[in-house]
């Protein structure tokens, strides 16, 4: 088991949920039943900080969301590697890409297509993160839609 991944992948969770609700750091602070700075909250979110069993059921509380289920989905992660460290993607058919959902990756593609970028770039995770939060889903179902799209070379 790699802890370090554990972490990273709590912190994603964590923050995923806190975007998904359009709060900023200091908006779900204020949400604590116990102080906690935005910093620590950060630091919790790029998995450079672990959290204790009572702070991370404080958050997922403050979340609305249920422990078990974020700790699944960590789990899932790390121990099915759908995280990848990086993913190397076809911008051109991502471009072209139909679905409603990856809408902003599309316009992304499209724009590095007409710069004349290489027709494959290798996203690493933070970028795929960062791509993730853009179309408003969780990084994993953005790997797995970019998998089962045929948009990666595996």
């Amino acid at each position: 088991m790699d802890g370090v991944a554990y972490q990273r992948a709590l912190g994603r969770e964590l923050q995923q949920l806190r975007m998904r609700r359009r709060w900023t750091r200091a908006q779900l602070v204020q949400r604590l039943p116990h102080e906690l700075s935005a910093q620590a909250l950060a630091s919790y979110e790029t998995g450079t900080r672990s959290c204790t069993v009572v702070r991370f059921v404080q958050l997922c509380t403050a979340l609305e969301a249920s422990p078990h289920d974020l700790l699944e989905r960590v789990h899932d992660q790390v121990s099915h590697e759908e995280y990848p460290a990086s993913l190397k993607v076809d911008l051109t058919e991502l471009a072209t890409d139909a679905r409603p959902e990856l809408a902003p990756a599309h316009r992304w593609a499209a724009t590095e297509v007409a710069r004349h970028a290489a027709s494959t770039r290798d996203l690493d995770i933070s970028a795929l993160e960062s791509l993730a939060a853009l179309c408003g889903l969780s990084t994993v179902e953005l790997v797995r839609m970019l998998r089962s799209g045929g948009k990666v070379d595996h």
